[in-house]
C-alpha cells in the first residue's frame, strides 16, 4: 500500500511535467537508442542493445513509479493551514538553542525535498521533530550528529 503523499501546487505541476517528459520525450530517445543498436547487427552479442533494452525497463519503473505518485497525490489547500502548529507545508523558523543559528525550512513531501531552497521532507528527522510543536516550543532533535536543541520562532505558509 502506498502512502498519501501532499504536494504544494508547484511540486504537483513539476511531478506531472516529468511523468509528461519521460512518456514522451524520453520514449523516443530510448527507442531511437533501441533502433540504432539493433541496426549494428547481431543482437546476441550486442552489448549496446543489451544496455538500450536495460535503459529501457528503468525508465518504464521510473514512469509507473511517477503514475503511482500521483495517483496517491495530494493537493494542500495552503490557504487553510494551521498557523499555530507546524505542519506539512508550514515554514519554519527555528534557532539552534546551544549556537543561535536560525535556518528557515518548509516541510515538504520527499518527491518536493530540496535542501539548497529551503524544502526538507516530512520524514526527515528535524521535520518529524518540528510537527505538531507551537511557536516558543523547544524540541531535542536526535541527528546525524547527535542530538540538538532548537526553538521554533515563527510558523508561516
Amino acid at each position: 500500500m502506498t502512502e498519501v503523499a501532499y504536494f504544494t501546487k508547484e511540486g504537483l505541476e513539476k511531478l506531472k511535467e516529468e511523468l509528461h517528459y519521460l512518456k514522451t520525450e524520453g520514449r523516443k530517445k530510448i527507442s531511437a537508442a533501441i533502433a540504432e543498436a539493433r541496426d549494428k547487427g547481431d543482437l546476441s552479442e550486442n552489448a549496446e542493445y543489451d544496455a538500450a533494452k536495460e535503459a529501457q525497463g528503468l525508465h518504464e519503473t521510473k514512469i509507473a513509479q511517477l503514475e503511482n505518485t500521483l495517483a496517491h497525490a495530494r493537493l494542500i489547500d495552503e490557504s487553510k493551514l494551521d498557523l499555530t502548529k507546524v505542519l506539512a507545508l508550514s515554514i519554519v523558523k527555528i534557532k539552534n538553542v546551544k549556537n543561535g543559528a536560525t535556518m528557515t525550512y518548509q516541510l515538504v513531501s520527499e518527491n518536493e525535498a530540496d535542501l539548497k531552497s529551503g524544502k526538507i521532507s516530512v520524514k526527515s528527522p528535524i521535520a518529524k521533530g518540528l510537527l505538531g510543536k507551537s511557536v516558543g516550543d523547544k524540541t531535542e532533535i536526535a541527528v546525524p550528529a547527535g542530538k540538538m536543541e532548537f526553538e521554533i520562532l515563527e510558523i508561516s505558509r
